[in-house]
């Protein structure tokens, strides 16, 4: 069964390998406060957003829950109509501690169910990333979490999680930008089926100057923001992206990117960006909360 997704602001879904269908532009909520975190998401559902990406690690899930129940997104048709995602701390990795970590961000987020639950960092230094997916398949059974994914994975991390339990993730978010574009990944991910979604899908600002003004004169010649023109670019790609904003306006701003279409040259421009240099954690030593 497919859940799509009515969009006021017309964002298409994204049809995942579970049969699952995800609004392609999402809000990020990384490093707002527990408090801050409750007009941003109010202002977002406002301007159309229906898909909240959280996780335990940001300490706002509580937060968010509050921004849900007062709007009444947390039941009933409201609820249908949006996806929340929320990710596992990586202390919190194992079978046992993953089930009561999710029993945690559920209360907190006052849902009955999350529409994707990731594992948040792959931490191949302190694997356990298999007890970990089997605790995810169970919430998944039980219908809490209706889709699995994962974070920041390298192809070999996701070819050990699918040796130790015989599955794929249908996500993973990965840092992805016009300088750092991750192609090795999304070349393994797209032959296995997995969606790529993006986070930092600007490098966190410092991508909007990329290139000597190459993204600065695409955006002049459509007349859309710097922004817009790296998230149409990655909209074009088939990427989930999840742009994070505290101003109403730019939320709306970040939402804004069916009116118009990146020319073949100026498509081929953005991807000659790429560059060597991520702008968060190496997925290899980094461990989240």
């Amino acid at each position: 069964m497919t859940n799509t997704h009515t969009n006021p602001a017309g964002v298409p879904d994204i049809a995942l390998a579970d049969g699952h269908a995800i609004p392609q532009i999402g809000l990020g909520v990384l490093r707002i406060d527990d408090e801050g975190v409750v007009p941003v998401v109010e202002s977002a559902l406002e301007a159309g957003y229906r898909h909240i990406d959280g996780a335990a690690g940001y300490n706002n899930e509580a937060g968010v829950g509050r921004a849900l129940a007062t709007t009444g997104y947390n039941t009933g048709a409201a609820r249908e109509s949006l996806w929340v995602t929320t990710k596992l701390r990586d202390s919190q990795q194992g079978y046992d501690s993953a089930l009561k970590a999710f029993d945690d961000s559920l209360n907190l987020l006052q849902l009955d169910y999350v529409d994707m639950y990731m594992i948040h960092w792959p931490t191949p230094f302190n694997w356990r990333s298999g007890e970990t997916w089997k605790a995810l398949a169970r919430l998944r059974e039980e219908g809490r979490a209706k889709s699995l994914g994962v974070c920041n994975f390298m192809p070999e991390h996701l070819e050990r999680l699918h040796e130790e339990t015989g599955e794929w993730p249908v996500v993973n978010q990965v840092e992805l930008h016009p300088t750092w574009q991750q192609r090795e990944v999304v070349r393994f991910c797209k032959a296995h089926g997995i969606a790529v979604e993006a986070y930092s899908p600007m490098a966190r600002g410092a991508d909007l100057n990329a290139g000597n003004g190459t993204i600065e004169r695409i955006a002049q010649a459509h007349g859309v923001s710097p922004a817009q023109a790296i998230l149409r670019w990655h909209i074009e790609n088939g990427t989930i992206i999840i742009p994070k904003s505290v101003h109403a306006a730019r939320q709306q701003e970040n939402l804004d990117l069916f009116g118009f279409a990146l020319t073949a040259e100026e498509h081929a421009a953005i991807d000659a960006l790429d560059g060597p240099t991520r702008a968060g954690h190496d997925p290899l030593t980094f461990t989240y909360a």
